[in-house]
């Protein structure tokens, strides 16, 4: 702690005459400089508090710079915001001219050309209404094929192997493809009694059915086959195809007015005739359960065209 210059000057004297005076001369002086020092404490003391106090005071200043040069920044950013705001109602306003000026120019349009427009306008509603149609004809396909696949998928899960039997959707129909081998006897067209048990299952979901046709095709591998029953492949697939619809018909109590048999012989492959496993998948017999003629132009009906 530093002592003031007054303090040391009476120090100063009254060591030069502390000889000179008397004892209690010097007791009170003793007594001044005691209270001096008192004093000077209590001046650190206030000094250290105004320090702190200024340290305070300079904190906060620089928060509150802080805080204004966020503000500052906060206050540049609305503005080009207003900014951005501004131009974009300049483009609005321009587009609502422009509109009204083109409102403005078809108000002026001549009887004629407003007669060409409400018939075009009936035109194209009359559009909407067949896109309407179609779209409900296509809705209503897909629903009736989607709940016969899952029907057929049903049925023919019990007991039969996954690679002997696949139903599929494709576009308006649903076929079941069944492999050869589980439908007849080899390199025949006689029906084995296990094929019997499958369409068995195949003509419960016909006979639910008796709005739809049955198609059956019969495909083979290119392996040329000739013998005293067989002329070639193209006969193979047409007797294989005949066997099953006779079989659904005589043995499943199908109505024959509903089935058609059809050979594709050896063409229409699902794979390369050169493997075995190839061969063997080409090999299948098809059933398509599609909607007859009618029943399909019947979802064309204008009639039937949801309102």
């Amino acid at each position: 702690m530093k002592l003031t210059p007054t303090l040391g000057i009476l120090l100063i004297m009254s060591l030069a005459t502390f000889s000179c005076v008397s004892k209690k001369e010097f007791m009170a002086l003793q007594t001044e400089l005691d209270v001096a020092n008192k004093d000077l404490g209590k001046c650190g003391e206030s000094l250290n508090e105004y320090m702190n106090r200024l340290s305070a005071c300079e904190q906060d200043k620089a928060r509150l710079n802080g805080e204004i040069r966020n503000l500052q920044n906060s206050m540049q950013l609305r503005e080009e915001q207003m900014a951005d705001l501004r131009n974009q109602l300049a483009d609005v306003k321009a587009q609502r001219d422009k509109q009204l000026t083109q409102v403005e120019g078809l108000t002026n349009l001549s009887q004629s050309a407003n007669q060409n427009i409400s018939q075009t306008l009936s035109q194209l509603e009359k559009k909407d209404k067949y896109i309407r149609l179609l779209q409900a004809a296509k809705t209503r396909a897909d629903s009736i094929n989607l709940a016969l696949a899952v029907n057929l998928k049903s049925v023919l899960s019990k007991g039969i192997e996954d690679e002997d039997v696949e139903v599929k959707v494709d576009k308006t129909v649903v076929f079941v493809n069944l492999s050869d081998k589980m439908l007849y006897q080899s390199g025949s067209y006689k029906i084995t009694a296990r094929a019997n048990e499958v369409l068995g299952k195949i003509a419960q979901i016909i006979q639910s059915r008796p709005e739809l046709e049955v198609m059956v095709e019969g495909y083979t591998d290119n392996v040329p086959i000739k013998n005293s029953c067989i002329d070639d492949n193209w006969d193979l697939s047409v007797k294989r195809a005949t066997s099953v619809v006779r079989a659904l018909q005589q043995n499943h109590n199908v109505d024959p007015n509903r089935l058609i048999a059809a050979g594709r012989g050896e063409y229409n492959t699902l794979a390369s005739n050169d493997t075995a496993e190839g061969r063997a998948t080409n090999r299948r017999t098809r059933i398509i359960i599609l909607p007859k003629l009618d029943q399909f132009y019947d979802l064309l009906n204008p009639n039937m065209a949801p309102k």
